[in-house]
């Protein structure tokens, strides 16, 4: 993965002798690779757009149905053969080529430190130096040992292009003295500057979206100037890459901007015309136009979960009589489990005698045997 574009690079080193050009080639042949998916992206994108109109159609039509609707909308993209994953082309494709291309320019100047260092040790004495030096310099990564670039940075400590160490920060650079750094930190504001015209040219073009406010266009302005601050902590050889992507990038826009928003007929400016359509009839259903809300309705198919347009039924009116009548009052019952004192205990329909009170019992051995009266069972008997 990182090999073949190691390789790319130390050709490109070997035909111009300078790392800068070498770094610029690289970046021609990424923006080449990249170019035409950024172009079906954006045709995609600006097809999708047209439909806008139908899709709200469709999403009024069947609110209340969102299986009818997700049913109705794939039935629209195939008749009009829109992908809608078209416009993440682009993202997917061009996460890796950064992540790549970041680790093979930083492995160029790599130089071992903490517990890499012995093993790089081994490698300096393979090559025929002494071990006894601390720090051998650089061995770079991902590149064949007999490559001109291996060569030309193996055990060195710096990456000399254009009177710059290319192998420093500029947060580095400063850190040496102000008169070096300030050519560094003005290179990151020359990537800066960059980035701030490169998104100018995208904000122009985004009133074709009906789903992006005035505060979102300039935030998606600023977003990538914030971005370029963060490139004083790297390489000044990734800073230069950059410098030369986002130049190729200006030259892309410049391009996507004449060829799909050149003239009335362009598929740029019949999206503009769906998209206002599209915003206006927003308007007149009262739902909200933002960027938030678009994508809202995006993941939830446009359903809002009733066909009143997600208002919610008025509650029916209640019965005078009813609402005026007090609830039945239930019996208040004890709660008292132990039965009081002096009072026999109910038998709770099990068989025997009563258990007698202590009055009745003190009575009872009061009054002789001869008076005291016999059960009713004894008399049958006898």
């Amino acid at each position: 993965m990182f090999e073949l574009p190691a390789a790319l690079l130390s050709w490109f080193y070997g035909i111009t002798g300078g790392y800068t050009t070498a770094i610029a080639l690289i970046a021609v042949v990424v923006m080449a690779i990249t170019t035409p998916l950024t172009l079906k992206s954006t045709r995609g994108m600006l097809e999708m757009q047209k439909l806008a109109p139908e899709m709200r159609k469709l999403q009024n039509e069947y609110r209340s149905d969102r299986q009818k609707l997700n049913e109705e909308m794939m039935k629209l993209y195939q008749d009009h053969k829109v992908n809608p994953m078209a416009s993440c082309l682009p993202i997917v494709a061009q996460m890796p080529v950064f992540i790549i291309m970041f680790r093979v320019l930083r492995g160029l100047t790599y130089s071992p430190r903490g517990a890499a260092l012995p093993v790089s040790q081994s490698v300096w004495e393979v090559f025929g130096n002494s071990a006894e030096a601390a720090d051998p310099g650089f061995i770079p990564r991902y590149l064949s040992v007999d490559s001109a670039l291996f060569q030309s940075l193996f055990g060195r400590h710096d990456m000399p292009s254009l009177g710059l160490d290319l192998s420093l920060s500029a947060a580095e650079a400063v850190a040496e003295g102000f008169t070096t750094g300030i050519w560094y930190v003005l290179l990151v504001v020359l990537l800066g500057a960059l980035y701030f015209g490169q998104q100018r040219m995208v904000a122009a073009r985004a009133s074709i979206s009906p789903t992006m406010s005035a505060g979102q266009q300039k935030l998606m302005q600023y977003l990538p100037v914030a971005f370029a601050v963060f490139q004083i902590f790297f390489l000044a050889a990734l800073v230069v890459y950059y410098v030369f992507q986002t130049l190729l990038r200006i030259l892309q826009q410049a391009y996507i901007t004449r060829a799909f928003y050149g003239h009335d007929e362009a598929l740029g400016r019949q999206a503009q015309r769906a998209g206002e359509a599209a915003r206006e009839e927003a308007k007149k259903s009262g739902e909200a136009t933002g960027f938030l809300a678009q994508a809202k309705r995006d993941l939830t198919g446009g359903a809002s979960g009733d066909s009143s347009g997600g208002k919610q039924p008025a509650k029916k009116p209640t019965d005078k009589k009813s609402a005026g009548a007090e609830p039945a009052k239930k019996p208040v019952t004890s709660k008292r489990v132990t039965p009081p004192k002096n009072r026999p205990t109910p038998s709770s329909g099990a068989k025997g005698r009563p258990t007698p009170s202590r009055k009745d019992a003190q009575a009872k051995r009061a009054t002789p045997k001869s008076k005291r009266s016999r059960p009713a069972s004894s008399k049958k008997k006898s």
